[in-house]
């Protein structure tokens, strides 16, 4: 039997307005007891925006392939290409679903949604936003099946139709091991690990936040600096290469740019 969702933290708390330093250090890092490979899928049961379900007692016949997103995330704004080249290539064998989640860097433009109808708005603008051609489901506005997976802003989870987990990735931008994974299993073969992946994945999306704080609004902005210099630098400075896709700037332009963020001097303390 699936394990029910935990009450983690309260659907007040799960809703921030500010992003705040305590939140990034949470994004960086899974806790034991985090669901992983082996672990059962809590139950839930969630509306997709076609009409359909998107339940735990009704998988489908397919391995699926389940992302956690929002509009105002860099990570999934890098992730959604790759997610796409993906979807083309295995999508007729593996099931893929987007859940929306909260907003990860909310503005004065683009709020944290306060009920269910504005969640589903959100989740509009973010698959018509990036034209997402497969399933995107709305989580409740409490974030009730995000909190279950201790919640990461763009996490992906390869689920077989027993509803068991085989795959998991800490960033859905990291296109090299979901590739390699969904190869595996689109071919019937056995998927059993974890893709820890960190310093590429936030390099490769760090070039969209310029492009998030204008459409969340500048709020967005100043929070960034205040929660996470570095990546606020990392991000102005990213638009020394406009000519390059963000997500394609390679690891001689991010190492360029680290390179520039040094120069600069800049120190962070998580506390």
């Amino acid at each position: 039997m699936a394990p029910h969702l935990p009450a983690q933290q309260s659907g007040q708390d799960y809703r921030f307005e500010r992003f705040r330093t305590r939140l990034l250090i949470d994004d960086m890092t899974f806790g034991r007891d985090a669901l992983g490979p082996g672990s059962r899928l809590p139950e839930f049961d969630l509306p997709t925006l076609d009409g359909g379900r998107f339940t735990s007692r009704a998988l489908g016949r397919r391995p699926v392939l389940m992302v956690f997103g929002s509009r105002t995330c860099p990570v999934t704004e890098s992730a959604v290409p790759a997610l796409k080249r993906l979807h083309t290539r295995f999508g007729e064998r593996v099931r893929f679903v987007l859940v929306n989640t909260r907003e990860a860097h909310p503005g004065q433009t683009i709020r944290q949604p306060a009920t269910a109808a504005e969640k589903h708005r959100h989740a509009q603008q973010l698959r018509d936003h990036h034209g997402i051609p497969f399933e995107v489901a709305v989580d409740d506005i409490d974030g009730t099946l995000h909190r279950a997976f201790t919640p990461k802003p763009n996490s992906a989870y390869l689920v077989d139709a027993t509803g068991t987990i085989t795959f998991r990735a800490h960033w859905a931008n990291d296109e090299t091991s979901l590739h390699r994974a969904l190869e595996q299993v689109a071919s019937g073969n056995t998927v059993h690990g974890r893709s820890r992946a960190m310093a590429r994945p936030l390099l490769r999306a760090v070039g969209h936040l310029p492009g998030i704080v204008t459409a969340a609004g500048s709020r967005t902005g100043r929070d960034v600096w205040r929660a996470a210099p570095p990546l606020a630098i990392l991000g102005a400075l990213s638009r020394l290469f406009p000519r390059l896709p963000a997500d394609r700037r390679g690891p001689a332009a991010a190492a360029a740019l680290i390179a520039c963020a040094a120069t600069a001097g800049l120190v962070v303390v998580l506390v």
